[in-house]
């Protein structure tokens, strides 16, 4: 429990002393954000915004998980697993290429950055190198960091769908999820809340997993065949105190974004921990808000491209997608929007929380 503090607290620490150090030194740089033209008027003013503040969310996540584990070598003599080590590959990975997004927006003074083919190799590579690794590395109970049956808060028995299998299902939930945060990230500290929440919550289940940890199978006492289940903790308690440590200078008026920097590594890093913590089916409903968004710009582009073959002039379902710009333009201020958003995010992770622990309730009191 101590090692999990310690992750959180010196990420959030890191987090809320260096990003001012960062916003001064990307002002110097001329690090600023580009704002789309047909976004919602009131965020021109953001022009100029320092961005790619999401490098200070995966340094302060990363020596989070290294300073837990420098305590529990002096404690314990434990080190870092292959969990923990895969979760932040895959974090960093993907950040790296939100980062060569977010520097040819700055270097090319555009609202665009990588050509979706690049981006799309990137995270297809991130994502199938995580996917086969995880399983591999089998530890000396022959489990491994992820397994091939699809979960919805442990494996579901008799649903295997194989290695291949596994390996592009574990591809289309990252980039899914990574997309989600991705959109999700278009008002002041919104993103930044809600995966803190999210973070929150995949601590609170990873180190549940560790108290109820077992070697064989699920027996109907509290038992979870997880690999590493304190590892996906610290990982997700660093995580948690990062956001919450950026969201002190990101939360509005912003001072700096996260960029695709820091949305598309929080977005990979959500979906690294339901597959390592056989969380994969919950994860829809832990991330409710951002399955809101991305639905909703599914709906508006969708409806858009039908009605113009129909009708040759496209219309549109919300004023303007992601839905949290609908509501901008329908009159909410901004800081209404986040707060609201917040609230259903925190709605989501709670049901979620309710569904996972009930599930196990149910175990054990079943004969």
């Amino acid at each position: 429990m101590k090692s999990v503090l310690i992750a959180g607290l010196f990420s959030m620490a890191f987090s809320i002393l260096v990003t001012p150090l960062v916003v001064r030194w990307f002002r110097q740089q001329g690090f600023g954000q580009e704002i789309r033209d047909d976004g919602p008027q009131t965020h021109l003013v953001k022009r100029g915004t320092p961005t790619m503040g999401g490098v200070v969310i995966i340094a302060a996540t990363v020596l989070g998980y290294g300073a837990a584990h420098l305590f529990t070598a002096f404690q314990e003599g434990r080190g870092p697993t292959a969990s923990g080590l895969l979760l932040l590959f895959l974090f960093v990975g993907l950040g790296i290429v939100g980062f060569l997004d977010d520097f040819i927006k700055i270097r090319r003074q555009r609202s665009l950055g990588l050509r979706a083919r690049a981006k799309f190799l990137g995270q297809l590579f991130v994502a199938l190198v995580f996917g086969v690794l995880t399983l591999r590395f089998r530890n000396g109970e022959g489990l491994t960091p992820a397994s091939t049956n699809l979960s919805y808060v442990r494996d579901i028995a008799g649903i295997s769908v194989g290695a291949v299998g596994f390996v592009l299902l574990a591809y289309l939930i990252i980039t899914a999820t990574s997309n989600s945060v991705n959109l999700t990230d278009g008002l002041d500290g919104l993103a930044a809340g809600a995966s803190a929440m999210v973070f929150g919550a995949f601590t609170l289940i990873s180190f549940f997993q560790f108290r109820n940890e077992c070697s064989t199978q699920f027996t109907g006492s509290g038992c979870y065949v997880v690999r590493d289940p304190l590892d996906v903790a610290l990982v997700a308690a660093a995580a948690m105190g990062a956001c919450f440590g950026f969201l002190w200078w990101n939360a509005s008026p912003a001072q700096i974004f996260m960029g695709d920097t820091g949305s598309m590594a929080l977005g990979g890093l959500m979906a690294g921990m339901a597959i390592l913590s056989r969380t994969e089916l919950l994860l829809v409903v832990l991330g409710g808000l951002f399955v809101v968004e991305t639905v909703s710009d599914i709906i508006q582009v969708g409806f858009f491209k039908a009605t113009r073959i129909r009708t040759g002039r496209g219309k549109r379902v919300f004023k303007m997608a992601p839905i949290h710009h609908h509501f901008e333009l329908g009159g909410w201020q901004e800081i209404t929007v986040i707060i609201r958003f917040w609230i259903i995010a925190g709605m989501s992770v709670a049901f979620g929380l309710g569904l996972f622990y009930a599930d196990f309730a149910s175990y054990e009191s079943s004969p």
